[in-house]
């Protein structure tokens, strides 16, 4: 009961936080990547490197969080999720609870229909009307 709550207000925090990333998160097949968040993200980690705040392989593994992340999917076999929760517990003092600039999305992206099949969807649309208007006539 309280599982569905919980799935009922992230539902709802992904539709008003979709509405504010409109044209900021794009997709690439089953990636989704948070433009400005990842670019801020990645930046920081190379901003801190290039200055000296950190050292080179700690930026490599904190670069990696997002990764690590996505490793953790619930229809992944059971190794593959224990190291991918063991690598996020240790990503944990780095910022690893934070929420992810890269993801993975478990439903198909929509396709958008192309100019040809929007043509063809509205002439077919036109032709049904027209034969409702006239029947007989064709």
């Amino acid at each position: 009961m309280a599982e569905q709550s919980q799935n009922q207000k992230d539902q709802q925090e992904q539709g008003e936080q979709g509405e504010q990333d409109r044209g900021l998160v794009s997709r690439i097949g089953p990636v989704e990547i948070d433009w400005p968040r990842s670019i801020g993200y990645y930046g920081g980690i190379a901003l801190a490197t290039s200055l000296e705040l950190i050292q080179p392989p700690l930026a490599i593994f904190i670069a990696a969080v997002p990764l690590f992340k996505m490793l953790n999917s619930p229809k992944a076999s059971l190794p593959r999720r224990f190291v991918a929760q063991l690598l996020d517990g240790a990503a944990k003092p780095v910022g690893g609870s934070a929420e992810a600039t890269v993801r993975l999305k478990s439903e198909p992206p929509q396709r958008k229909l192309s100019i040809m099949e929007e043509a063809r969807q509205m002439a077919n649309k036109s032709r049904g009307q027209k034969a409702l208007e006239k029947p007989g006539t064709r």
